[in-house]
């Protein structure tokens, strides 16, 4: 088991393993479809850090934040799935989320030193293991809002990573 606090350094993601056990800690961003196009953006615009987020050496999760709690959604949807590059660009480390990735994202993973874990459908676990959480761009979509997170000890494995894929 791997244990994991945000940010990740450039040599820990080296290190990581497809089939890594790994558990995460500390404050996470959470998007997916509705709100990662926007955020791409705001990345393309230069307009990214006025959310007053560092990206680099973050990791994101790919769920809406809603009341019942958090579950992964699937990363493989095309507006998931097409942010992981530019978002692993701006320096994201570490996506989190469920199913499986084309080859160019897993390549495109490996060019920017990032990896991609599976988190398990489990939203009873992760909202006990979720201290706080505050919307912090785009508060107009609800739940699928970008989110800030402040988690304990997730649960994942390392589906993707050096251009390897769990599911091959």
């Amino acid at each position: 088991m791997v244990d994991l606090t945000i940010p990740i350094s450039e040599e820990t993601v080296r290190e990581l393993q497809v089939g890594d056990t790994i558990t995460i800690s500390g404050y996470i961003i959470c998007g997916r479809d509705a709100v990662l196009p926007k955020v791409l953006k705001m990345i393309e615009d230069g307009t990214v850090d006025n959310m007053g987020l560092e990206l680099y050496g973050q990791a994101i999760f790919h769920t809406a934040v809603s009341p019942a709690g958090v579950g992964p959604t699937s990363s493989n949807k095309p507006e998931i799935e097409n942010s992981i590059e530019p978002l692993s660009a701006a320096g994201i480390k570490l996506h989190l989320g469920k199913g499986k990735l084309h080859r160019e994202t897993i390549e495109a993973l490996e060019k920017y030193n990032a990896v991609y874990a599976v988190i398990p459908p489990v939203t009873a676990l992760l909202g006990k293991k979720t201290e706080e959480q505050r919307v912090i761009a785009f508060p107009e979509l609800g739940m699928e809002a970008l989110h800030l997170i402040k988690i304990d000890k997730y649960p994942a494995i390392i589906g993707a990573a050096h251009g390897r894929c769990i599911y091959e």
